[in-house]
């Protein structure tokens, strides 16, 4: 009897516990995770935590007041790069250089990838999902690609014929296209691409069938939701496993580009019930200095101040759940949280909208690495270049060993994990667009530009202009410097970037352009 009584306890306490456990995977010996997030045309200071000490005082101006819990969180528990920079402040070559480690010239995107241009992220160089592929990790990707030639292969319906005779003969977007199954998806395990800059109406393609209502890969979806809401959800049930969409005795790298906060920043493109919350006219009745706190702001040029903070506001709830959810597997500690974006956004800085500029709005994007079990929380000023990426994250991962050799950003990892000062920092970066190039240092940004539009094919040989901002003096880049007036800095300024055009094999140093100014060696 006793043996009884004893034998029910043991299977009670058995059952009490099950039901209250967490969902926990055993981490031991295992490799970390990846998770590499990137909401698309998120500027630099448009999160909570700068507001804050001791980031607000490391700020190149005041940070906006946006509301921002799940990256306070990431920044107060991971280390803050307080220099990070996209080298070219525009969607498709940002998607290039970070997925690749490699400058333009070696990965093949020199401009967005558009309908009527060759831009395309080459087959044959390695990129983050292959590598990690290679290493014996799951792969997957959520979101929006634009790496890939948009070439006519679809139906008049949006679906996939991959040639260009009827039915095919169509484009499903004018920008990012789809990405078929074969080398440009660069051994992309799990797919589930978002299309078009329609936040509740993306176009969706994915090799899973199950998450595009039977549809086959190739077949366009339109799931009619938020796509945030929308790509959160489809990651969560990835990572819950329940039909087995990856192998759980191996470690995942996950990208997810986020297409919000990316313009267009209407009603009918935002998350309104966040605006009502936090920036409606209850709390700002004006757009005003309390709502664009950025001293260069053109207010009138800024009217869409409150859908985009709306949607920033959206964008980190959605990565919030993410991040819970890992928390509740229990594999968040043993998971590499890179969060960044491809490029900033001006805002009306300099009365200017969107990103493709030399201003800090532009160039500055968030960076935050985060890893419980590996890093602790902290501060790094280092120039961050997105080719830096690749080789970083691979570093952190332990796969330092196979780094491809070509590779031209550099492996920051031991600066992270053990605070190894002896690690080599650049003095400068190099920063480009279409029609301009330049450079950027802890002090300075300098610009020299082309006497073009940035996309312009005729040939030109002038600069129209050409000039440096002092950040530390004019935070808010208000006074450009020419060069003539400040001739001592101006040529360390100019050396550094004769060495870094040498050094990306950028077509301006293969040409020797504007050499009567720029000291090519």
């Amino acid at each position: 009897m006793k043996f009884r009584i004893l034998f029910l306890i043991i299977i009670s306490l058995s059952f009490f516990n099950c039901q209250n456990k967490k969902e926990v995977v055993k981490t031991e010996n295992k490799k970390p995770n990846v998770l590499i997030v990137f909401p698309d045309q998120l500027r630099r200071y448009s999160a909570g935590f700068w507001s804050e000490a001791p980031y607000k005082n490391l700020a190149q101006g005041m940070g906006d007041p946006v509301v921002t819990p799940t990256m306070d969180k990431l920044a107060k528990n991971g280390i803050v790069f307080t220099n990070a920079v996209s080298n070219f402040p525009l969607c498709s070559p940002y998607r290039g250089m970070m997925l690749s480690g490699r400058y333009p010239e070696q990965n093949g995107i020199w401009n967005n990838c558009k309908v009527g241009r060759n831009e395309s992220l080459r087959d044959d160089i390695e990129t983050i999902p292959d590598l990690f592929f290679k290493a014996g990790y799951n792969t997957s990707y959520f979101g929006k690609c634009h790496w890939l030639k948009n070439d006519p292969l679809f139906d008049e319906n949006g679906n996939y014929i991959g040639s260009t005779e009827e039915p095919g003969g169509h484009h499903v977007n004018a920008y990012d296209t789809y990405v078929p199954p074969g080398k440009s998806r660069h051994n992309i395990e799990y797919f589930y691409q978002a299309l078009k800059d329609e936040h509740f109406n993306p176009r969706i393609y994915s090799n899973d069938p199950y998450a595009i209502e039977g549809k086959k890969d190739g077949e366009l979806h339109l799931p009619k939701i938020f796509s945030a809401k929308n790509e959160a959800e489809k990651i969560i049930d990835y990572l819950k496993n329940e039909r087995g969409q990856r192998d759980t005795d191996k470690p995942f790298c996950m990208i997810w580009s986020m297409n919000p906060p990316h313009n267009p920043w209407d009603d009918e493109n935002t998350d309104m019930e966040t605006l009502h919350e936090h920036y409606d006219i209850d709390k700002f009745p004006e757009i005003d200095e309390q709502l664009v706190v950025r001293k260069n702001a053109d207010l009138e040029v800024a009217n869409y101040a409150r859908h985009y903070y709306a949607n920033v506001t959206s964008a980190d709830k959605y990565i919030g759940q993410v991040i819970d959810y890992l928390e509740k597997m229990g594999e968040l500690d043993n998971t590499i949280v890179l969060f960044s974006s491809d490029h900033g956004e001006m805002m009306g800085s300099h009365s200017k909208t969107g990103k493709n500029a030399f201003e800090t709005e532009s160039l500055g994007i968030p960076f935050i690495a985060h890893w419980p079990k590996g890093i602790k929380p902290g501060i790094e000023n280092v120039l961050f270049s997105v080719p830096d990426v690749l080789p970083t994250v691979m570093g952190l991962a332990g796969l330092s060993d196979i780094i491809p050799s070509d590779i031209e950003g550099s492996n920051f990892s031991s600066l992270l994990t053990s605070n190894n000062e002896t690690i080599e920092k650049p003095e400068a970066v190099l920063l480009m667009l279409g029609n301009s190039r330049g450079v950027l240092t802890k002090r300075y940004t300098l610009c020299v530009k082309e006497s073009k539009k940035p996309w312009d094919k005729h040939e030109v040989k002038t600069i129209d202009d050409a000039y440096f901002y002092d950040n530390l003096e004019d935070p808010y880049q208000k006074n450009k410097i020419k060069l003539e007036d400040n001739p001592d800095v101006s040529e360390k300024l100019l050396s550094h970037l004769a060495k870094l055009l040498e050094k990306t094999n950028d077509p301006w140093f293969q040409e020797k352009k504007y050499s009567d100014l720029i000291p090519y060696l």
